[in-house]
């Protein structure tokens, strides 16, 4: 209660906030969170979105608030809805895969073939809410058929979500050939009451300038991710705590 007290007393902007959750999920934000705008960050959230106590504290152990403003998507100027801000949630922006056992040199075959083997950990990996479609989902556009690396649906978004997985570093080119399958599903296989497909690119390496330069021009939501074949939090992260000016548009 003293450390409660010295944490929220004096914070004329946090102290409100606080009566508007459980008291377990106050505890679970005071001894997880120490700095003022984390505890900002997850005190909104879970208002907002209702978080249970357990996905409280799988979104903290999953750094949710560091990736959420580390990220490279989109989806901020191309989605101008309520569920925004939970489009951004629901989508990291590093992915851990040690469970699938590659090699550090491996194939997109090798590693879509790890993925199909290991379904239910990287489900929960990619954040617990998606389904599995297909792998090399068949698209017919003109006469001519392509493949989708991994479809999944979003349940909380209602919305499908191709993946393309890239062994190598971010290309731009991928982003055009991402927005035609997101143009494709859309026209061909979304149903009326789905809302509109988010494309995921998950590369082994990315330059993030190359990144936000290529998804300037893009008209279709489309988020560019890193995988790591290990289980470390990269120190970069560290370094990307948002701003209160950031915090407050998505937020907002």
């Amino acid at each position: 209660m003293k450390l409660f007290y010295e944490a929220y007393a004096t914070n004329e902007k946090l102290a409100p906030l606080v009566r508007e959750i459980g008291w377990s999920h106050n505890l679970v934000i005071l001894e997880r969170c120490g700095q003022a705008l984390e505890r900002e960050f997850y005190l909104k959230m879970t208002r907002k979105f209702g978080w249970s106590k357990r996905t409280l504290q799988a979104k903290i152990e999953a750094h949710t608030f560091q990736r959420t403003f580390s990220s490279q998507t989109n989806f901020e100027a191309l989605l101008h809805t309520p569920a925004s801000a939970e489009v951004r949630l629901a989508f990291k922006d590093e992915y851990t895969v040690d469970f699938l056992d590659l090699a550090d040199e491996h194939s997109e075959r090798e590693l879509e073939t790890a993925i199909l083997a290991n379904v239910g950990p990287f489900l929960r990996e990619m954040g617990g809410v998606f389904a599995f479609v297909g792998s090399q989902y068949p698209l017919v556009v003109g006469g001519q058929q392509y493949f989708i690396d991994l479809l999944l649906y979003n349940r909380a978004l209602r919305a499908l979500v191709p993946v393309e997985l890239k062994r190598g570093e971010f290309l731009p080119e991928y982003v055009g050939k991402m927005q035609f399958y997101l143009a494709a599903l859309d026209d061909l296989v979304r149903k009326p009451e789905e809302h509109p497909s988010i494309g995921i690119i998950l590369c082994k390496s990315r330059n993030k300038v190359v990144v936000e330069y290529a998804l300037q021009e893009s008209k279709r939501p489309i988020g560019v991710a890193k995988y790591q074949t290990v289980s470390a939090l990269p120190h970069a992260l560290e370094a990307h705590f948002p701003s209160p000016e950031q915090l407050e548009r998505l937020l907002g």
